[in-house]
């Protein structure tokens, strides 16, 4: 901008018929100016760490805008979008009856500044329901309320790492995981999770911590596999980090805490680990992942709680969100303990599995979440997306979650999506040679 400025008073001064002396100057300056730009042009003028990202993109994010594009073609019936996490289910009654009510009733500086880590009420109604859910008792100082489990994410990565620090991630995982650590210098280490079950390998976790290991992310329902941590799994886990001296943290990502399958109940992880830090949203229990509301918790035997949950507020703070959405702190106080209706997907995870594997499809039925993640019959996985675009299906390919040979199917959809996709899985069957159950 201050190079358009000063171009334009040149310009304005060579109009003026200024003396001969200063004209030249001036010219000169200008010559500069227009180099200074010539040279600039093609180059890229933002930070090569960002630069790097946007040319990386999205893989989730590509397959949605490439699902938009298709729909404008074939229309929206004609093409079956299985590509983002996007809940499709409205909230249930407690929160638009939540929020009818504040809106109506509103109160003095209910839309102003509170504590970084959030409303007292709220965090205590967090507590509580933590409480209730195992058999571990929190507190209102544990808790900090955050912008959703990515804000949650990112305060409490930065209020651990330091640079080069290393976070160890189970694959597969959010992708999004890798841009949180590298968000704030640390470095991701990726452990395989065992084939067939997608549960976490002690052994392989064990050979892959080192001196810099600061966390290990887990994420139970998972997201991509639907996959659930039993408890002897999280006692494993937390059996081999107490065995280093230094602390590790465990880093809980739980927002599909409540979408869990066939009369079960996610395990509590406070009741198994020590070092625990709970990551969570109500984006996908309440349906609200445009509101942007979550929380961190810390397990009350964590030995660095009393530095941790300041640490993590001052990162919140700092990071810019200052805190959680006001009006929604309120909402979810009056609907904690509301969640959507579960046996809705689960009825649409049987109708999508049946399908997928009466096309001659192999994956596991989730437990959880809203995924199926399914093994890919090229051993090329994004090259199969690109087949089934042709068919105007819409999947993820397993690469995006570090897992490739697998692709990845978000059943937060309509029903009609899911029947109507029946026809294109049979294409890319028949496309591959797969053996198709009869119907």
């Amino acid at each position: 901008m201050p190079l358009l400025v000063m171009t334009g008073f040149i310009l304005h001064v060579r109009s003026n018929c200024v003396k001969p002396h200063r004209l030249v100057f001036f010219l000169s300056v200008r010559a500069i100016i227009m180099e200074l730009f010539r040279k600039s042009e093609g180059k890229v003028m933002i930070s090569n760490r960002m630069s790097e990202k946007l040319k990386a993109g999205s893989l989730i994010r590509k397959m949605f805008e490439e699902g938009n594009r298709l729909k404008s073609i074939y229309g929206e019936d004609k093409v079956f979008d299985f590509s983002i996490g996007n809940p499709d289910v409205e909230p249930p009654f407690e929160v638009t009856s939540g929020l009818k009510d504040l809106i109506n009733n509103p109160t003095p500086g209910m839309h102003g500044y509170m504590s970084n880590s959030g409303y007292l009420s709220t965090r205590q109604a967090v507590a509580n329901k933590l409480t209730r859910s195992g058999h571990t008792a929190f507190s209102a100082d544990s808790i900090c309320m955050t912008v959703g489990a990515a804000g949650a994410m990112n305060a409490t990565l930065r209020a651990i790492l330091d640079p080069d620090d290393e976070v160890i991630l189970l694959a597969p995982f959010f992708m999004e995981y890798r841009q949180y650590i590298d968000n704030h210098f640390g470095k991701a280490v990726i452990v395989p999770t065992d084939a067939g079950t997608f549960l976490p390998n002690i052994d392989r976790i064990s050979e892959a911590i080192t001196p810099r290991t600061k966390a290990i992310i887990i994420n139970s329902p998972n997201n991509p596999t639907g996959a659930m941590y039993p408890a002897s799994t999280l006692e494993a886990i937390n059996t081999l980090v107490a065995s280093y001296e230094h602390v590790i943290h465990i880093i809980s990502d739980e927002p599909y805490r409540e979408l869990v399958f066939d009369g079960q109940e996610a395990v509590s992880t406070q009741d198994y680990i020590d070092n625990l830090i709970i990551c969570y949203s109500w984006s996908k229990s309440l349906s609200l992942p445009g509101e942007r509301i979550g929380y961190t918790a810390v397990g009350p035997r964590h030995p660095d709680l009393d530095v941790l949950v300041p640490a993590i507020t001052m990162a919140n703070r700092i990071l810019g969100s200052v805190n959680a959405p006001a009006l929604f702190q309120k909402v979810i106080e009056k609907a904690m303990d509301a969640k959507v209706d579960v046996a809705l997907y689960e009825n649409r995870r049987n109708l999508l599995y049946d399908i997928v594997t009466s096309s001659g499809f192999t994956c596991q039925k989730p437990q959880g979440a809203f995924y199926l993640f399914v093994k890919s019959p090229d051993t090329d996985d994004m090259v199969f997306s690109q087949v089934c675009a042709r068919h105007n299906l819409l999947v993820v390919p397993g690469s995006a979650f570090s897992m490739p040979g697998y692709f990845r199917l978000a059943f937060c959809v309509s029903e009609s999506t899911i029947k109507g996709s029946s026809v294109a899985f049979r294409a890319v069957s028949e496309h591959y040679g797969l053996n198709p159950a009869q119907s």
